[in-house]
């Protein structure tokens, strides 16, 4: 637990340090894929040396992967049902936990952890990949809020507009 719990306070530490959000699809892509394949890494693992690590890297990418998808999420939603939205949100991933762990204490109970472990790390990454295949239709959709909000640089605004000129401007 300890070695998940520096591995998340290091993906904390590491977003905090973020100068800006763009480029959080990305984080939350490779995060969620991290996380899962230190899922399936940590499920294979009979080694105390080795699992430590693979906990850092597991709670790594779950830290970062929780935190990118929050600040998206509060950074695109109106201010007045931001807090509708994020209790929404604190719903499906507080008030979801208890009934995944009971599925996953249950199948568990059947195939084992280290199985249930594997399972859960695939069912991760599979889902990284699906998000990384929908990500630029997720961008199209936050693009013109971030430009909205003024969060896009305004050199990558003008830069769009210079690519958009037919003929070379005049000096």
């Amino acid at each position: 637990m300890a070695a998940s719990g520096v591995g998340a306070l290091t993906g904390a530490v590491h977003l905090a340090s973020r100068r800006t959000v763009v480029g959080l699809g990305r984080v939350v892509t490779v995060s969620a894929a991290l996380f899962g394949v230190g899922l399936i890494t940590f499920s294979q693992s009979r080694w105390l040396w080795l699992s430590l690590p693979l906990m850092f890297v597991t709670g790594l990418g779950m830290m970062q992967q929780m935190a990118a998808s929050n600040t998206i999420l509060q950074t695109i939603v109106d201010e007045e049902k931001r807090g509708r939205v994020m209790s929404y949100f604190s719903m499906a991933i507080v008030g979801m936990a208890p009934f995944g762990s009971l599925l996953a204490g249950s199948v568990a109970a059947r195939i084992g952890a280290p199985r249930t472990l594997l399972v859960s790390g695939v069912c991760c990454v599979a889902g990284a990949a699906w998000f990384w295949m929908h990500l630029e239709e997720v961008r199209s959709e936050v693009r013109p809020i971030y430009r909205e909000l003024g969060i896009l640089p305004e050199i990558a605004e003008g830069l769009h507009q210079a690519s958009a000129l037919r003929t070379p401007p005049e000096e």
